[in-house]
């Protein structure tokens, strides 16, 4: 099975990227199912019933989110709807609206099961360990498939990198996100599971975290809140394509920038 997973798409640029694209990557790698982080596509935070409309469009078949899961009041009602095959982090508080795992179809028929967590060092939301909930939650899913992907969404690498070897050979893949840095750290682990810190992001390249260069500044030389907005400058492609066989092990990872 053939995977391409977006790094976080960020605003309107993001968006623009995947979708002039998307559709010759999915050619060229022979997509069999397309993930992306969705939770800065609506201005940089959160997302909305149009934007996640248009990443569908564009191709994308399923959706993973992060800390700024409820940053839009309408991903309430979408979390709890099948408009959108869409996970928040499954480590949330319980009562939160939503899932954390979903198993999807591929086009081809094919089983794959789409796993979001969140990190806990350095992001200040409720969450409880995801080493502690991960294992029987994989066991259970593994009752359906073997081709596991996790987003693990996170500030620290460390962190990251703990969790990949926490669940190799239980999960085929754990694609690091939330930084919008692509990392240079590809690899496969010794039982099969792939593994990248941070995918990176579908947004302007001349930008900080997919904002306007002057709102970055401005957050580390004034106590002044200036407005969020979403830079246009230089768009770029950050992605992961990931080949698994018909175990659910990764055979090969492959980062791709596109600028």
């Amino acid at each position: 099975m053939n995977i391409l997973f977006l790094g976080d798409v960020s605003g309107n640029c993001g968006r623009g990227v995947v979708f002039k694209y998307l559709y010759d990557l999915k050619e060229k790698y022979s997509v069999d199912f397309c993930i992306a982080n969705a939770e800065n596509s609506a201005g940089g935070f959160g997302a909305t019933h149009s934007t996640l409309d248009e990443l569908s469009r564009a191709g994308v078949d399923a959706f993973t989110m992060g800390n700024h899961t409820y940053s839009k009041k309408e991903i309430v009602d979408i979390l709890d709807s099948n408009d959108f095959d869409i996970v928040r982090p499954f480590n949330f508080p319980k009562t939160d609206p939503g899932r954390g795992c979903m198993i999807c179809r591929t086009k081809q028929g094919g089983k794959i099961a789409v796993i979001n967590a969140i990190g806990r060092l350095y992001m200040s939301i409720p969450s409880s360990n995801p080493f502690e909930e991960i294992k029987p939650l994989l066991e259970d899913v593994r009752s359906n498939t073997n081709n596991i992907i996790i987003d693990f969404h996170a500030e620290a690498t460390s962190e990251k990198k703990a969790f990949a070897y926490f669940v190799d050979g239980m999960a085929s893949a754990v694609i690091g996100t939330h930084t919008h840095t692509q990392t240079a750290d590809e690899m496969i682990l010794p039982n099969g599971c792939g593994f990248i810190s941070d995918a990176g992001m579908c947004g302007a390249r001349q930008s900080v975290l997919g904002a306007d260069i002057s709102v970055g500044i401005s957050k580390f030389t004034t106590s002044v809140p200036a407005k969020f907005e979403i830079s246009d400058k230089e768009p770029m492609l950050n992605a992961v394509f990931i080949e698994l066989d018909e175990n659910g092990k990764t055979v090969r990872i492959e980062r791709i920038n596109i600028n």
